[in-house]
């Protein structure tokens, strides 16, 4: 019999295994608990787990990590993880260090099959959806490493952004039961403000994922009209601007928030004119009835080799910005964090077996994400 891996399990499924094994729902939240808040992966070691139920563990179970494969640290403190997922595969996890936050960038996929034209994940093809294991000890693995780095008692993460490699909501049966081990008091304990899932605007999971597991959402937007976005974020085809802004307003009355992030990244001469900052605030003010409560992050685009696009200027953006705030759309332009190991937004690196384009090998891989870094917020208020 193949050992299961613990790290799968949100606390109702570890409910259902202990209870294959002949134990009680009290022994699988003192297991979730020595797994998650104690890091703990030797059974031997669960001292309040009754000796029988330990020896059924052993057989049966295991608390299966990633191995790592590099990690790097920035002068400013960002931490950079390159876990293997087998396969051939391996994915990259980033720590955000701020003054009131410890931020945690997830994958949910090796490689991804949405194609964005600024992303060189979707120039590298798509692999396979990890599983909510792989989810899940990425940031098994962080937390009870920082806590040991920091000699910390205390949680270190307190948020974590589904932003790294991947379109989570195209893994959603592996989503979702990550997502309530991090919400979960038993286990990491974050509040539901403090888990942002990023989507490209799959909207059919969108309203699933309201009613299954409402957390903060950020849509990456890129565009103010079909036409153009079409061009950056194919699945736009499929799912259009229309249809995602209001699938944005049927999560919104389930959300943690009150508002949708947008996200927005500035490419030179292709979507950061004066007219383009119109078209947007048009289209979100104007949305529905009253438009689509939202934030908008304008961040700075990092080249990679065949993309074809450069980034926005500092005034252009900058310009962008002021358009939109005295519009009245409360609006944020990332600044880098990590850039000297490659951590920044859009310098993320991974190796992936793309299994779309089943002969070609992708080498020098560098993620195009929204990974999260420190906000500088432009002074002037709407």
């Amino acid at each position: 019999m193949t050992a299961a891996n613990l790290l799968d399990f949100d606390l109702e499924g570890l409910a259902a295994f202990c209870e294959r094994l002949g134990e009680k729902r009290f022994r699988a939240v003192q297991l979730f608990r020595w797994i998650h808040q104690k890091g703990a992966s030797d059974f031997s070691k669960m001292s309040d787990l009754a000796k029988s139920m330990r020896e059924k563990l052993e057989i049966s179970a295991q608390v299966t990590p990633l191995t790592v494969l590099s990690r790097q640290d920035s002068v400013d403190g960002t931490i950079k993880w390159l876990f293997d997922v087998g396969q051939g595969d391996a994915v990259e996890t980033v720590f955000i260090p701020e003054a009131d936050r410890g931020t945690l960038c997830v994958s949910s996929q090796a490689g991804c099959a949405v194609g964005c034209r600024f992303c060189s994940t979707g120039h590298q093809g798509f692999s396979r959806n990890l599983t909510t294991g792989e989810i899940v000890a990425q940031l098994w693995f962080s937390e009870h490493y920082l806590r040991q780095k920091f000699q910390s008692q205390q949680r270190v993460i307190s948020n974590v952004v589904m932003m790294g490699m991947g379109e989570p909501l195209q893994n959603y049966s592996a989503l979702v039961p990550a997502l309530r081990v991090m919400l979960d008091d038993h286990g990491y304990g974050l509040s539901r403000r403090r888990v942002t899932v990023s989507t490209s605007g799959v909207v059919p999971m969108m309203d699933r994922l309201a009613g299954d597991c409402p957390v903060a959402l950020a849509v990456s937007l890129h565009a103010p009209n079909d036409e153009l976005r079409s061009g950056l974020v194919p699945l736009n085809r499929k799912y259009p601007l229309k249809e995602l802004l209001d699938a944005c307003l049927r999560y919104l009355p389930a959300a943690p928030r009150d508002f949708v992030t947008f996200e927005y990244c500035m490419l030179s001469g292709v979507n950061d004119q004066p007219e383009h900052a119109r078209e947007l605030i048009d289209l979100l003010l104007r949305h529905g009835v009253k438009g689509v409560p939202c934030k908008v992050n304008l961040i700075p685009f990092n080249p990679f080799p065949d993309s074809g696009l450069t980034c926005s200027d500092k005034t252009t953006v900058l310009a962008f910005a002021d358009q939109l705030l005295n519009a009245g759309l409360v609006t944020t332009v990332r600044k880098t964090r990590g850039d000297d190991i490659d951590a920044a937004c859009g310098q993320l690196a991974g190796d992936v077996m793309d299994r779309t384009r089943v002969t070609q090998r992708m080498e020098a891989l560098r993620l195009v994400t929204t990974s999260p870094i420190s906000w500088a917020r432009i002074e002037k208020k709407p």
